[in-house]
Protein backbone atom coordinates (compact mmCIF):
# COMPACT_ATOMS: atom_id res chain seq x y z
CA UNK A 1 0.00 0.00 0.00
CA UNK A 2 1.62 3.19 -1.14
CA UNK A 3 0.70 6.63 0.16
CA UNK A 4 -1.20 9.04 -2.05
CA UNK A 5 -3.07 12.22 -1.32
CA UNK A 6 -5.85 11.97 -3.91
CA UNK A 7 -8.66 11.82 -1.37
CA UNK A 8 -7.71 14.98 0.51
CA UNK A 9 -9.56 17.20 -1.95
CA UNK A 10 -12.74 15.20 -1.45
CA UNK A 11 -12.98 15.96 2.27
CA UNK A 12 -14.31 19.53 1.82
CA UNK A 13 -16.70 18.21 -0.84
CA UNK A 14 -18.12 15.76 1.69
CA UNK A 15 -18.44 18.55 4.27
CA UNK A 16 -20.28 20.80 1.81
CA UNK A 17 -22.57 18.02 0.58
CA UNK A 18 -23.57 17.03 4.11
CA UNK A 19 -24.18 20.67 5.06
CA UNK A 20 -26.40 21.13 2.00
CA UNK A 21 -28.35 18.01 2.96
CA UNK A 22 -28.75 19.37 6.48
CA UNK A 23 -29.90 22.82 5.39
CA UNK A 24 -32.04 21.97 2.36
CA UNK A 25 -33.57 18.60 3.24
CA UNK A 26 -33.64 19.09 7.04
CA UNK A 27 -31.89 15.77 7.65
CA UNK A 28 -31.74 15.02 11.42
CA UNK A 29 -28.35 15.72 13.00
CA UNK A 30 -28.05 12.18 14.40
CA UNK A 31 -28.00 10.77 10.84
CA UNK A 32 -25.28 13.10 9.53
CA UNK A 33 -22.32 10.99 10.75
CA UNK A 34 -23.73 7.98 8.89
CA UNK A 35 -24.06 10.09 5.75
CA UNK A 36 -20.44 11.21 6.19
CA UNK A 37 -19.28 7.60 6.45
CA UNK A 38 -21.39 6.56 3.45
CA UNK A 39 -20.03 9.39 1.27
CA UNK A 40 -16.47 8.71 2.39
CA UNK A 41 -16.83 5.03 1.46
CA UNK A 42 -18.35 5.83 -1.93
CA UNK A 43 -15.58 8.32 -2.71
CA UNK A 44 -12.89 5.85 -1.63
CA UNK A 45 -14.28 2.88 -3.56
CA UNK A 46 -14.98 4.87 -6.73
CA UNK A 47 -12.14 7.38 -6.89
CA UNK A 48 -9.27 6.78 -4.48
CA UNK A 49 -8.80 2.98 -4.37
CA UNK A 50 -11.21 1.33 -6.82
CA UNK A 51 -9.44 -2.03 -7.06
CA UNK A 52 -8.38 -2.43 -3.43
CA UNK A 53 -11.33 -2.95 -1.06
CA UNK A 54 -9.35 -3.08 2.19
CA UNK A 55 -7.56 0.15 1.39
CA UNK A 56 -10.81 1.76 0.23
CA UNK A 57 -12.57 0.95 3.52
CA UNK A 58 -9.74 2.46 5.56
CA UNK A 59 -9.39 5.55 3.39
CA UNK A 60 -13.17 6.03 3.32
CA UNK A 61 -13.34 6.00 7.11
CA UNK A 62 -10.43 8.41 7.39
CA UNK A 63 -12.06 10.78 4.89
CA UNK A 64 -15.41 10.59 6.71
CA UNK A 65 -13.93 11.19 10.15
CA UNK A 66 -11.76 14.00 8.76
CA UNK A 67 -14.85 15.64 7.28
CA UNK A 68 -16.63 15.43 10.63
CA UNK A 69 -13.61 16.87 12.44
CA UNK A 70 -13.10 19.62 9.87
CA UNK A 71 -16.69 20.76 10.31
CA UNK A 72 -16.70 20.65 14.12
CA UNK A 73 -13.32 22.39 14.28
CA UNK A 74 -14.41 25.17 11.96
CA UNK A 75 -17.70 25.54 13.82
CA UNK A 76 -16.00 25.87 17.20
CA UNK A 77 -13.42 28.30 15.83
CA UNK A 78 -16.07 30.61 14.39
CA UNK A 79 -18.16 30.26 17.53
CA UNK A 80 -21.37 29.21 15.85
Amino acid sequence: MEFNAYGIGLIPVIVIFVEVLKQVLNVPKRILPLINIFLGQIAAFVYVAPGEPKQAVLIGLVMAFSAMGLWSGAKSTVGK
